[in-house]
């Protein structure tokens, strides 16, 4: 399994919009999500409206009009996601519990692959389903708080009677400058900032 760039773009989409509510904005167009991880507006437009007729996002038309979570971000599990975009997670078809396609083992229930790859896809099923959309903008949100980066589509003071918004794709940049890696590579990130992250 591995997730497209158009299923990295609907997560980073969903993950922005995850920080948008946590700042209090009701809607962001989606030039501003476009322009945040550097996309066409036309291809970030399909990709929106692709989580829209799924439940993920609402829209308002408008000059003032946007993009906004249809729903709690709790009830958003990254797994569904990355199979809305990109399918089934399973490897090989003969274990795909969404897409089943028979193998062409002649013994598939003694097949030593089929049983390598039932893992691989539980594996990959478990850590996906497990984590919310919830759980991936607060990790990212205590990281940038505890690093001193600005919060994507927060108002800061920029040292006048106005506020300025930070978009993500800055907010990001900002976070690679002022941080040296701090995760071992067989823990993971969702482990060092949850805790209770094991594969």
């Amino acid at each position: 399994m591995k997730v497209s760039k158009k299923g990295e773009y609907a997560l980073r989409s969903l993950i922005n919009l995850g920080f948008a509510a946590e700042a209090k904005r009701d809607l962001v167009q989606a030039s501003e999500l476009a322009e945040s991880e550097q996309l066409p507006v036309k291809f970030l437009e399909q990709i929106l409206q692709t989580l829209k007729e799924a439940g993920f996002v609402k829209s308002a038309r408008g000059k003032f009009g946007g993009y906004a979570l249809a729903k709690p971000s709790r009830e958003i599990k990254i797994g569904q996601v990355v199979r809305l975009i990109d399918g089934p997670l399973a490897p090989i078809g003969c274990v795909s519990q969404t897409a089943y396609e028979k193998c062409t083992c002649p013994d598939e229930d003694h097949c030593g692959l089929r049983m390598l790859m039932l893992d691989v896809r539980n594996a990959i099923a478990d850590i996906l389903d497990r984590y919310s959309l919830a759980d991936v903008v607060e990790v990212s949100l205590r990281k940038m708080r505890r690093d001193g980066v600005p919060l994507p589509f927060s108002a800061e003071a920029d040292g006048e009677a106005h506020a300025m918004r930070v978009p993500a794709r800055l907010a990001r940049r900002l976070a690679r400058r002022s941080t040296a890696a701090r995760t071992s590579p067989t823990e993971g990130a969702l482990h060092q900032l949850l805790g209770d992250y094991t594969i």
